[in-house]
Order: structure tokens, then sequence, then C-alpha cells
């Protein structure tokens, strides 16, 4: 382990970031939006199930809502569809007011669609006629060609003049996806989508599903509580959590730079080094690092206690010199092709180091710790944690925090 670290080159090439609350809007400009949400809340009672949510939506944009359950995620998506009708805020789409000041369009006036949990396709129809049922407006031959077009697009051609218990989860994903296109809707809705489908088909099914829906250009916003699903198809994550949003941006952008301990937490596997920033350096329990580790860092930082987040691909573990050790191999994860070691460190955190399946320590193995980052980590101040509140050891190798923070 080095007690020294200049980690990041790359950070150092990058322009210098203001000071900047920590907790700002990430979010990306919209520049051709055709759903907007301002201030929208939903109450249920004295239950408050979404709390004044704004976003906007861009034309073609795959957006989705991230969240544990009990988040509001699925009660916004049913606002939007008009299945539920806001207490507060205004809906509109395509221009247009949907839901304000109590005065809410009908679900059926409005023009989207939805693709549910459990596909909802009409068991005593054919592929075809599924497909083919909101075409209302049309005669039989655009009606035809209109079904014959969605059927290539899913690819699913010969497949027509089936009944839905003869097709595959799969097949019945795509056939409710052709049904919901087929009217051409404003906006496409999808309620967990893949969450009916085994791991395999659901990886498959989702890559699938983001190219049909690109390759027919609608706007569609889904509903998730799987960060790689979320993080896989689409182009913005807004994730939330308590009925708000917490961070709109892209999923990159989400993973790389949550804005709050909870993103951190929520999306992939999260460790957080107790740390301190002092004389342009940050003090950890891994040893000294230059301050321009953290990303965004300024001298307005200076003599706060902070807390770094790190991942497991950030840290690499190694066998403990009898000088030199940081902590113990309290478990392991065995993920295929790798190995996730949690580890707690002699200065009272506990972080998570992952490993290529051929590297074996052993439960209660002693170790030295690495950060191996090669990227700008994100941190959050923590809560009454100043230059009083943080003592050195005689070695200045790591930080110990009064049990009062």
């Amino acid at each position: 382990m080095s007690n020294t670290n200049t980690l990041i080159e790359t950070a150092e090439q990058q322009p210098t970031q203001p000071a900047v609350d920590r907790s700002a809007d990430t979010e990306t400009a919209v520049d051709d939006p055709i759903l907007r949400l301002d201030g929208v809340t939903k109450a249920f009672g004295s239950e408050t199930a979404v709390r004044e949510i704004s976003l906007a939506v861009e034309r073609g944009e795959l957006l989705t809502l991230l969240g544990p359950s009990g988040c509001g995620k699925t009660t916004t998506l049913r606002m939007i569809a008009g299945l539920e009708t806001p207490t507060d805020g205004e809906i509109e789409l395509d221009d247009e007011l949907v839901a304000t000041d109590g005065s809410v369009t009908a679900p059926e006036a409005r023009d989207v669609g939805i693709v549910f949990q459990d596909f909802a396709l009409f068991p005593h129809l054919s592929v075809r006629e599924n497909i083919a049922f909101g075409l209302t407006e049309m005669d039989d031959a655009a009606t035809e060609a209109r079904v014959d077009e969605l059927l290539e697009l899913v690819d699913m051609p010969s497949h027509g003049e089936k009944s839905p218990a003869q097709l595959s989860g799969g097949q019945k994903q795509r056939v409710a996806l052709a049904r919901s296109l087929a009217p051409e809707p404003d906006v496409l809705l999808l309620d967990e989508p893949f969450s009916n489908l085994d791991v395999r088909l659901r990886v498959e099914m989702r890559e699938e599903v983001r190219s049909i829906l690109k390759e027919a250009g609608v706007t569609a916003i889904s509903v998730t509580h799987d960060q790689e699903e979320a993080l896989s198809i689409s182009d913005r994550v807004a994730v939330m959590n308590d009925g708000e949003i917490e961070q709109l941006d892209r999923p990159e952008r989400i993973f790389e730079q949550p804005k709050s301990r909870f993103v951190a937490s929520f999306l992939g596997r999260a460790s957080f080094l107790t740390s301190y920033v002092h004389d342009g350096t940050l003090k950890t329990g891994l040893g000294t690092f230059d301050a321009a580790t953290l990303d965004g860092y300024t001298e307005e930082y200076e003599g706060i206690a902070v807390d770094v987040l790190v991942r497991p691909d950030d840290l690499r573990a190694a066998r403990a010199h009898p000088d030199q050790t940081d902590g113990e191999v309290t478990s392991r994860q065995y993920v295929g092709p790798s190995f996730i070691y949690r580890v707690d460190l002699d200065s009272g955190d506990t972080v998570h180091c992952l490993h290529n399946h051929v590297e074996d320590f052993e439960l209660g193995e002693r170790v030295t710790v690495d950060l191996v980052a090669d990227h700008p980590l994100a941190w959050y101040p923590r809560e009454g944690a100043d230059a009083e509140g943080c003592s050195v050891d005689g070695e200045g190798d790591f930080c110990s925090f009064t049990d009062s923070l």
C-alpha cells in the first residue's frame, strides 16, 4: 500500500470545477420535450406518494424511473397515463395540458400506450388480432399493412396466426410491445416490463426492446427497481426515493457521479471511506492521497470530514506483510469470473474489493488494500464534521472521528 497517490491524472486534465453545492441538480438539457411534469404531487389521504416532481422528457428519449418499492415511481407512471389524478401540479403531453387545477384528460383521450408487467394479451385472440386491437380508425387494408409492419419490427412475421398460449415469454413481450406501438402513441409507458422473464431472457429482451423502440422512434418511459436494467437501456435515469427525484441524468453520470449517498448506495455495491481533507491532502484509512482525487474538490472544502465513495473495482487487496496490514477479509462472494471480498479495515470502515476468480483469499486472512481508481471519486460531507471533529494519528495515515459525529 502506498501512503501517497496522485491517482487522478485524468481529473487534472479536466477543467477545474467551481465550488458548488454537492446536491446541485445535474439534469441534462431537454431541447424538444414531448412530456412535462411540473410540481406534480400525489397524496392518498395523509400519505404523500409523490412530492412535487418536475421533469421534462425529450422526444424520442427512453427515460427510466428507478427506485425501491414504495418510492412513487409506479404512481408517477399512472399519473402520466391518466390512471391516477395528481393532487397538485401539471402534466403536459405534446403541448397539451392533460392534468391541471382539477381538470384531467381521460386515459383513453391521451395519446399514450402502456405495456403492462404481465403483458395483458387477450388469450382468445391471435397475435395479429391482439396487435390490431387498438386500430379502430383504420380500414381493413390499412390495419393489415400496419400489423405486418409491426410483426416485422418485432421479428415475428411468421407468428401472426398463433395464440398467446403458443408463445414464449419473450415472444409475448414482443407482441405486447407491438400492440402498444400500433396506434403510434406520443409516449409509450412500460411498467416493470422484464420482471416476469427469467434472468437470461431478461438481459436478451431489454436489448431487443431498446432496439425496437429506437427503430420505431417512439418516446418511452420505463419503471423498474432493477439498477442494471435501468443503466443498460436508458438514455436518462431518474432515481426516486420517498416520492422525490434524487437525481436525473445520463446513466454513466448517475453511476459515476451520484449526488447523494442514497443514489450511490442504490446503484451498485458502494462502500464509503471515512476521510478528512487537510493541506490539500485526503487522509483515509487506506493512506493519504492528493485531494484532487475528489471529484470537484476546491480549497473551499479544506478542513472538512468527508465520506468517499469507493466501489469494488476501485480497490485491490493483497496479502499482508508482517509490518504492513490494513484489515481482515470477513466474507467473499463468488460471481463466476470474479470474487468480491469484504474487508473490515482497522480504521473502522468496511470496503469491498473485486478480484479475478484465480486470486483467492481466505476468510480471516489479513490483507493490505490499495486504492487503484483512475477516475475522480464521488464524496459527501459528513454532517456536523469539521476540522475540530477529526483527529489524525501520529503518522498522519488515517483519520479517526469522534463518536459525536
